[in-house]
Formats: structure tokens, C-alpha cells, sequence
């Protein structure tokens, strides 16, 4: 069974919000993703704003048709914001102030009264509970005693294994395979313990299906090289594309 494929659309934002103005519109962006086969949206609502707005969350909550995934911080302002709105889902996530993007999985262990609140909370909301989590079987078990229906295995560590000549032979690429074994692992971890699995972290048309081979992992989340695919040739054909990446690492 080929895996979900949600469609983090924050970089369409990005560009919004580079002038400030109204286009282009996150709300056609989610519309065209859908009608092109994606299972579901995911954004990211950040502490600073740098592209998803609240007002987004808003409209998309109003739009989307399939499934709305918001990442965010495990903080009373997010937690708000999503008992409000009731998205499908929450993600919760670690979010730095100063970083280009997150840089890895969220602290369950260190966090953890903190996360547990938050699960709770969502849930009472009536809303899926996912954490990003780096593929470690300390963390997954942390979350699955959070309370989290659902770990979103980070996959970064694998992503800059894949990067151009970083994996075209010798030594990156038996570390790239390696991080495959680590993430699979978890994912059969996971499972173990009743959790869905899902995956994401800068994925890509080229990487992406040694990960969609794994059966315990049934979602990925996937934006920025969809996104910068649609520069030359469309947010609806970028999306397709993906999808049939996504399934030429299934049986």
C-alpha cells in the first residue's frame, strides 16, 4: 500500500510574505494540490511568522477537503490556535527562533510534562495527535507514553546523506544506507507500540523511495522540493510527480 503524501505548502507562504502582499494564495495552492492526488496539507505556524499566518489556518480549515495537518510548538499561543480551529491534525514540533528550518527532532524525553499537556489538550479538542521525533527508540517510546497517536520519524540526518555527491559512492553511501536501517528500525518500533508512523524532513523526488519502501511508514510530509519542482513546471505536475516517486518504492 503506497503511503500517504501530504503537501507542506509554508513555501508558497514564504513567497507571500517576501513582499507582504497577497499572492500567491496559499488557499489555490492547497486546492491545486489536492486535485492533483495529495492526501492531505501540511503547514507549519511558527512563533515569528516568517509565512503561515493565523488567518491561513483559518481559510484552509474552511477549504481543505482531504486533511489538514499544522506542525507547531508545543506552547499555550499554538495550543489556542489549534483547539480553535481544530485542524485534522497537530504536529507538534521544536521550533528555535533563529533557524532556516527545524533542525531535528523534538526532545520528548526533556520536554516531557510539557508534551504531555499538550497531547492532552489536542486530544480533549478532539484533534490527531502527532509528535516529529528524530528516529530514536527512547523518544518513540516517549511519545507513545505522552500519549501521541502518531511519530513523525525526522529524516534530515538521511536527507544530507543524499545530497548530490555526498551519495554517489563509497563511504555516503553506505551511511546513508545505514540511516535507512536506523529509520526503519523505528519505524518497526514504532508500530510495535500501536503508534502510526509517518516520515518527513527534506525529502526529495530522488531519495524518497528507499523510505517508501518501509511498510511501518504510511504518511510522509513533504514541501520544499515540491515546491521548488513547481518553479518549472507546475504546483499540480510537482505533485503528481511525488506521488509516483512515492510509489516506485513499493512492491
Amino acid at each position: 500500500m503506497t503511503a500517504r503524501l501530504n503537501v507542506n505548502i509554508d513555501h508558497v507562504a514564504t513567497i507571500r510574505e517576501a513582499r507582504k502582499t497577497i499572492e500567491p494564495s496559499i488557499i489555490t495552492a492547497a486546492v491545486i494540490c489536492e486535485q492533483a492526488g495529495a492526501n492531505g496539507i501540511t503547514v507549519h505556524l511558527r512563533g515569528d511568522r516568517r509565512h503561515i499566518q493565523d488567518r491561513d489556518i483559518e481559510l484552509l480549515r474552511d477549504v481543505v477537503t482531504t486533511y489538514l495537518n499544522v506542525e507547531m510548538a508545543a506552547t499555550d499561543e499554538m495550543l489556542l490556535i489549534a483547539e480553535r480551529t481544530r485542524p485534522d491534525a497537530v504536529s507538534l514540533v521544536p521550533e528555535k527562533p533563529n533557524e532556516v528550518t527545524t533542525e531535528g527532532g523534538l526532545d520528548v524525553i526533556g520536554n516531557f510534562d510539557v508534551i504531555k499537556n499538550a497531547v492532552e489538550r489536542l486530544k480533549a479538542a478532539g484533534v490527531f495527535v502527532s509528535i516529529f521525533i528524530d528516529p530514536a527508540a527512547d523518544q518513540i517510546e516517549a511519545a507513545k507514553n505522552a500519549g501521541a497517536q502518531q511519530v513523525e520519524l525526522c529524516t534530515g540526518e538521511y536527507a544530507e546523506l543524499t545530497l548530490g555527491s555526498r551519495a554517489m559512492h563509497g563511504e555516503g553511501e553506505r551511511r546513508a544506507a545505514a540511516e535507512v536501517e536506523r529509520i526503519r528500525n523505528a519505524a518497526v518500533h514504532a508500530r510495535s507500540l500501536g503508534l502510526i508512523v509517518a516520515a518527513g524532513h527534506g525529502l526529495t523526488y530522488r531519495n524518497i523511495a528507499a523510505l517508501a519502501a518501509i511498510p511501518e511508514i504510511t504518511e510522509f510530509n513533504i514541501g520544499h522540493n515540491i515546491i521548488s519542482r513547481s518553479v518549472f513546471v507546475g504546483l499540480s505536475q510537482a505533485v503528481r510527480e511525488m506521488i509516483v516517486a512515492c510509489r516506485q518504492g513499493k512492491p
